[in-house]
């Protein structure tokens, strides 16, 4: 079993004299991260392509182990609602494709208002590039559904476990080789920090799991996330 702790997203100005030293400059904000944790969840990639010379930074800045989960362009999921063709799909990984060995997981967060339908999901996961791995956030509670589950598990692709205060629908199911954990924040969404007895908690699952796992804080207020994903890392590796 391997774990990887990081944080959704890096680049926060808030961070700065929390985690990130006064001097620091912001073009070395990756490359401190990277000191600390082994994975990133990149959200810069939901809102536009990214340029071939920033993925090649972002490849060259981290070391060799590093990971990089990168969340699937808004225009698939939010826009068009999965209702794509495959160039959409192949543009998306070839805006990446420089992340190489360092690809972690691409993450597909569906819309609140988007249902379960079962003959979409289905097209949708055939286009996908097989390569690569893959995880759903589902916001509909109608996807709590086990005919999703096992269409998941067809596909090898992992249900995303999102704690979010109780705003998106949570459900602890494991449907590929590797578990995908998103930590939104258990009492204010983006916002509440994590104590040390709902991370042992979290540590617990994560032990008896005992599978590949990818977990990222997402309350990135007053730099919580860091402080709860260095607190998760520390309580595995004492273990």
């Amino acid at each position: 079993m391997k774990y990887h702790i990081g944080t959704s997203g890096w680049h926060y100005k808030h961070w700065k004299n929390i985690f990130y030293p006064q001097y620091l400059k912001h073009s070395d904000w990756l490359s401190f991260y990277a000191q600390h944790f082994d994975t990133l969840e990149v959200n810069f990639t939901f809102y536009r392509d990214v340029k071939p010379s920033t993925c090649k930074k972002w490849y060259s800045t981290v070391p060799e182990n590093f990971l990089f989960s990168v969340k699937i362009s808004k225009y698939i999921t939010h826009i068009k609602r999965l209702k794509v063709d495959t160039h959409s799909i192949e543009r998306f990984i070839e805006s990446v494709r420089c992340l190489g060995e360092k690809t972690g997981v691409v993450l597909v967060q569906l819309p609140p208002e988007l249902a379960f339908d079962e003959p979409l999901m289905r097209y949708f996961f055939a286009l996908l590039d097989r390569k690569l791995r893959y995880t759903v956030e589902a916001r509909n509670k109608s996807f709590i559904d086990d005919r999703f589950f096992e269409l998941l598990k067809e596909n090898n692709i992992a249900w995303c476990i999102a704690d979010s205060a109780g705003q998106f629908p949570y459900h602890e199911a494991v449907t590929a080789p590797f578990i995908y954990i998103r930590l939104h924040g258990s009492q204010r969404l983006y916002a509440s920090d994590y104590s040390d007895e709902e991370l042992k908690v979290w540590k617990d699952k994560i032990l008896n799991w005992n599978r590949d796992i990818f977990v990222y804080f997402d309350n990135d207020f007053y730099g919580y996330a860091v402080r709860n994903a260095l607190k998760l890392k520390s309580l595995l590796i004492s273990c």
